[in-house]
């Protein structure tokens, strides 16, 4: 299978077993001093066990004042060594090839966990998303950073690893310095090309210097900064300086390119919500390769094997390069190559790895995915005592909670039943997957489907048990995951009218609306989406929302997507209005900020308020069996991460 992907890479004197690259991704397992801890050497060894060829680690911190998180790996003291060592020794273990990406965040970094000083930057450009204080770095501070790069390298080649990346890309100090949109300095660093690759320069020469010709050196470069879509076309850097850039790195010796793109201002690009498609950007990686001899990795939401294959045996990569898709399935590199493609748990892209870890700092969590519990908890969560002797498990509901819980009861030899109220599996996943560019949702109950084949778990549909028919079955424990329903205040005037919709209703397809003026009310992800699917059917659309802001408590890279195909379709967003009446095709809202009313004309309205837990029940099964767990929706509604842990955590326990 797959023969390309699965051929033997060569990257300067190192050979991988294959063509498959965990690139780099932070998860905040570090210990809080910098150190390596145990669990970032079991979430490593997974990977390497799951049969990738080349591991690049997190970036790691070259400088004290350059840290992007309070638990990430640092290598500016010799005293990192013995914890590097550690991992390389158990990656390198299962055959696995190990390089350390290093780096400092420049004026992307966080003062607050950097001595609550400015951030050391090429120029005082300040970042528009994280709006940190930022200084210029003297020419003497430019030069001191050189070496911490350099000595960074020479303790990874000291603690045994295979090679470094130097991290030229997504924003960060070295990709600073290259662009023009952040490099405004007037010393020998800035201005032309050669001054801006200077600093760069300085830190592959230093590294060849101390490290030597046969000690692996990489670059991940942002070859096209798209500040376009921010609205400045005439800034940054573009794909052509790329290529210029990319030309004069193999000129100094680097032995592979690592492509990416974009910057925080831009971090779609970089790390990209649902609506892109597999492949989107490959074509920046290809271009670099036909302007190189040296080997390019290439990152474009790559999912499946089949894809990553033909890129490589197309010519247009030399490797396949995914982050997200190896936190999802550790196992996609050893599924791939013994045919077992359909058991893949591909990753959805719901960023919710990135929510995580943006937020590690505050919350005190470790980098989180949605549909692999067990990313991260490695360490943990890796005990499947397989005692379940054959014992019925009754789940009610085949959502992502169930479906989950009777993943893991499966594994440990229990004999999950699971009761499904409709005709298919999914439960919520059908409803969210049908709004636009949300097809990637498929992926996950294809996933399921997969998992109920192997391990021939009984599925019962359009069934609803009572406790009798639960009693007849003599469960060992009842597992009730039936989800929730959508709100619908009945306190409103007029919310039963003919005219009066739920989002539900309209993503089940029990409705069809097209070409009429419709009214969203309610702005969560449900409702946005929902407005984006109206609109495409050619609808007139208004959302509204009743607090200050479209959109609250969305993470905001989902949001910054969603609000933009909304403005393509030019749908009206209304905050502050509350809906207080409907009345015939005279909507009634009062305004929360003048407490005025507003009345205007729609066709349909569409509410998406929120769900609330189906009780139904519950009670009854609770006082009827003695061991009962309420999972997922049927518990509090959520995410699809609250649902999946639920189930899994439950029957993990079990």
């Amino acid at each position: 299978m797959f023969e390309s992907l699965f051929s033997h890479g060569k990257i300067g004197t190192m050979e991988t077993k294959n063509r498959v690259v965990f690139t780099a991704m932070g998860n905040a397992l570090a210990n809080s001093d910098g150190t390596i801890s145990e669990r970032d050497i079991q979430f490593y060894a997974a990977r390497a066990k799951g049969g990738v060829g080349l591991i690049i680690t997190e970036c790691m911190v070259v400088d004290e004042r350059g840290k992007g998180n309070t638990r990430q790996m640092c290598v500016f003291d010799d005293k990192f060594i013995p914890g590097l060592r550690a991992l390389a020794d158990e990656v390198h273990k299962y055959g696995t090839k190990i390089v350390a990406q290093i780096y400092h965040p420049g004026r992307q970094g966080i003062s607050a966990i950097n001595g609550n000083e400015p951030m050391a930057a090429p120029s005082e450009v300040e970042c528009k998303v994280v709006h940190q204080p930022v200084r210029a770095m003297s020419t003497e501070e430019v030069e001191e950073m050189v070496k911490k790069f350099v000595d960074a390298a020479v303790r990874i080649k000291k603690a045994g690893f295979d090679g470094v990346e130097v991290h030229g890309a997504h924003g960060y100090l070295i990709n600073q310095f290259l662009s023009p949109y952040t490099n405004k300095r007037t010393d020998k660093y800035g201005g032309s090309f050669e001054n801006r690759m200077r600093f760069l320069e300085e830190i592959v020469v230093g590294i060849r210097e101390k490290c030597g010709k046969d000690f692996p050196l990489l670059v991940r470069l942002t070859v096209d900064e798209f500040l376009e879509k921010v609205g400045l076309p005439n800034e940054g850097l573009h794909l052509e300086d790329g290529v210029k850039i990319s030309k004069r790195l193999e000129e100094l010796g680097v032995d592979a390119l690592d492509i990416s793109c974009g910057i925080y201002e831009t971090m779609n690009v970089s790390w990209e919500p649902a609506s892109y498609e597999q492949g989107w950007k490959i074509y920046l990686a290809e271009t670099i390769k036909k302007a190189v001899d040296i080997p390019v990795i290439g990152v474009s939401v790559i999912r499946d094997p089949e894809f990553a294959d033909r890129m490589i045996r197309e010519g247009k990569i030399d490797f396949a390069g995914s982050a997200r898709q190896h936190f999802a399935d550790p196992e996609w590199a050893n599924k791939a190559m013994e045919g077992r493609v359909n058991e893949i748990r591909k990753c959805i892209s719901c960023l919710y790895c990135m929510e995580t870890l943006i937020g590690a700092d505050i919350t005190g969590m470790t980098c989180q995915c949605s549909i692999n519990i067990q990313s991260g908890r490695e360490w943990e969560l890796n005990q499947f005592k397989e005692n379940g002797e054959g014992r019925i498990v009754a789940i009610i509901g085949a959502g992502p909670a169930g479906l989950e819980a009777a993943r893991i009861l499966a594994k440990r030899k229990f004999r999950p039943v699971i009761f499904e109220r409709t005709d298919k599996i999914g439960g919520q996943l059908n409803l969210a997957s049908k709004p636009p560019k949300k097809e990637k949702i498929n992926w996950l109950i294809d996933y399921y489907k997969s998992q109920i084949e192997k391990e021939n778990i009984e599925v019962r549909f359009n069934a609803m048990p009572t406790v009798d028919e639960l009693k007849a079955l003599n469960p060992y424990a009842v597992f009730v995951a039936q989800g929730s329903e959508p709100i619908v205040p009945k306190t409103i005037p007029g919310i039963g009218s003919e005219n009066v919709f739920t989002a539900e209703d309209i993503l089940a397809e029990k409705v069809y609306i097209s070409g009429k003026k419709v009214a969203v009310v309610g702005s969560g992800m449900t409702g946005l989406e929902t407005a984006h699917y109206l609109a495409e059917k050619g609808n007139e659309v208004s959302l509204f929302e009743m607090l200050d802001e479209i959109g609250p408590g969305l993470f905001f890279q989902n949001l910054i997507d969603v609000l933009g195909h909304l403005q393509a379709y030019d749908v009206k967003l209304n905050p502050n209005h509350k809906l207080v009446a409907i009345n015939g095709n005279e909507v009634v809202f009062e305004n929360t900020k003048t407490q005025g009313k507003v009345v205007y004309n729609f066709d349909y309205v569409v509410l998406s308020l929120g769900r609330t837990p189906n009780k139904n029940l519950v009670e009854e099964i609770k006082s009827s069996f003695e061991k009962v767990f309420i999972l997922g929706d049927a518990e509090k509604a959520g995410k699809i991460r609250n649902a999946v842990e639920a189930g899994f955590l439950a029957a993990y326990n079990l």
